[in-house]
């Protein structure tokens, strides 16, 4: 997933989220920060949302079981990978990925995960705390490499 598909997910969803807190059309506009003007032409489909604005959707929103459903879970791991594309960032801990993740490889307490629903991964360090996330598994696994993570502890 890019931030393109992210955009074009959450502006689909714009109307079935709105409708699922009940709001109307001013209330959501106000929540978010567009004109209703912008919220209907994204309704209606002739419109996406900016990055920033589907951004404040699935943050303001966050507890929408839609938008859980839609992209496997809580979306701030999802929207770090998207925000820091190549970037260092420091994570805050994990609740370890109980519901929403499988399990890639797992080695010395250290867990590669891959979120079932949105595709993107991540790495655990043995206190469920994020080390890095991204949708790329290469950029993963040279961050393994680098740090040795998966080395057995006998060779």
């Amino acid at each position: 997933m890019d931030r393109k598909e992210f955009i074009q997910r959450v502006s689909r969803n714009c109307k079935l989220i709105r409708t699922e807190y009940g709001y109307s059309q001013d209330q959501m506009s106000l929540a978010i920060g567009v004109s209703k003007k912008s919220l209907v032409e994204t309704e209606k489909g002739r419109r996406l949302l900016g990055w920033n604005e589907a951004v404040t959707v699935a943050t303001v929103f966050a507890g929408s079981n839609l938008l859980q459903n839609e992209f496997g879970g809580e979306l701030s791991d999802m929207i770090r990978a998207l925000a820091f594309d190549h970037t260092d960032v420091v994570y805050p801990q994990t609740m370890g990925g109980k519901i929403w993740w499988k399990i890639v490889e797992e080695k010395n307490g250290y867990r590669l995960q891959q979120n079932i629903l949105s595709g993107h991964y991540r790495l655990l360090d043995p206190h469920d705390g994020r080390m890095v996330s991204s949708f790329d598994l290469n950029e993963i696994q040279n961050f393994i490499k680098n740090l040795s993570l998966f080395k057995d502890e006998n060779k």
